[in-house]
């Protein structure tokens, strides 16, 4: 069913108001939270890659207490096991049945801090439930409920003790974004009210778990013209095909980026999708899914930039010459 004016003005003001409530714990860093919450109502997942000390792990906890569903965080250590992630299937002597008790997964936002200090193994753990939204335990699937969200941290600088994130786990995070560092007046503010430790305990939940699912389903309804679809398949394929990548964007995350774009339309108040939508979103969802050549990696070019180049080259279906 088509999407009205009326939602989309709904679905836009909705967006704001969750953004605005997020930003009061991270201030002067409004696109990155847009993505964020983009993501949220995409059904998506995000990686958060940054710098100690930027905020990675407030932004998340100020988006689970945003909404009114339930939130966890999992500290990933090298120690930790797939079944401290998941839960664990345990007999009741009393009743003599075996019981599932469920691990910290079971949520709607959960924040694994420093995904990648748990081991491989550990990891893999994630991949059925950010795909299917379940997990299986001895034989057995559990649903983890809806909306359910993944926000991933880790720390680009300290590799010691770390493990790469595999590329099919990379695949499976819908967005790839960095805070950063403040600019000069964020900074200050942020410097005078430094007596507070705790900027995300001043946020209040303003929606409802299930007015997320309502908005996730509205935004899948947003209309997508076949020649905006073109576009985005063209700079699918260009990452495929380029001289700098070893490896390009899979199908999934073409899918991906199709339906970002549908959030990121409605959240500006529009019924349907343009080519800047696709543009806005390219680098942050494609990205992280291209392995860069090595010879190219040791040039300095990374993955944002072949991605940058070639939404420059290829030209959107509107400015094409008849």
């Amino acid at each position: 069913m088509a999407v009205t004016q009326e939602q989309a003005d709904w679905f836009a003001d909705a967006f704001n108001k969750l953004v605005g409530n997020v930003d009061q714990a991270i201030l002067g860093k409004d696109h990155v939270i847009r993505l964020v919450v983009a993501a949220l109502l995409t059904n998506g997942h995000v990686l958060l890659e940054d710098f100690p000390g930027t905020g990675k792990t407030v932004l998340a906890k100020a988006l689970a207490k945003t909404l009114e569903g339930t939130n966890s965080r999992i500290q990933f250590t090298p120690d930790l096991l797939p079944s401290d992630v998941t839960g664990v299937t345990i007999y009741d002597q009393g009743k003599g049945i075996f019981e599932f008790h469920k691990g910290p997964i079971f949520a709607s936002i959960v924040l694994a801090d420093e995904i990648n200090r748990a081991s491989p193994k550990t990891q893999s753990a994630l991949l059925e439930v950010m795909e299917e939204g379940r997990v299986t335990v001895d034989g057995v699937s559990h649903e983890v409920g809806s909306p359910f969200m993944v926000i991933a941290t880790q720390n680009p600088v300290e590799q010691a003790g770390t493990y790469t994130l595999p590329e099919a786990q990379l695949d499976r995070f819908l967005i790839k974004t960095s805070l950063g560092y403040p600019d000069h007046d964020t900074a200050v503010t942020l410097l005078l009210d430094s007596s507070n430790r705790a900027r995300d305990s001043r946020i209040s939940p303003i929606i409802a778990s299930g007015s997320v699912t309502t908005m996730a389903q509205l935004a899948s309804d947003v209309f997508v013209d076949a020649s905006v679809l073109g576009y985005l398949n063209e700079i699918v394929t260009a990452t495929r095909t380029d001289k700098n990548s070893t490896l390009g964007v899979s199908m999934r995350g073409a899918l991906s980026l199709a339906r970002a774009a549908k959030t990121w339309a409605l959240a500006q108040g529009r019924t349907y999708v343009t080519p800047d939508d696709i543009r806005d979103l390219a680098v942050p969802v494609l990205a992280h899914r291209i392995i860069v050549d090595p010879e190219a990696d040791f040039a300095g070019v990374t993955a944002e930039d072949i991605v940058g180049r070639i939404i420059v080259e290829i030209e959107p279906p509107a400015y094409r010459a008849a």
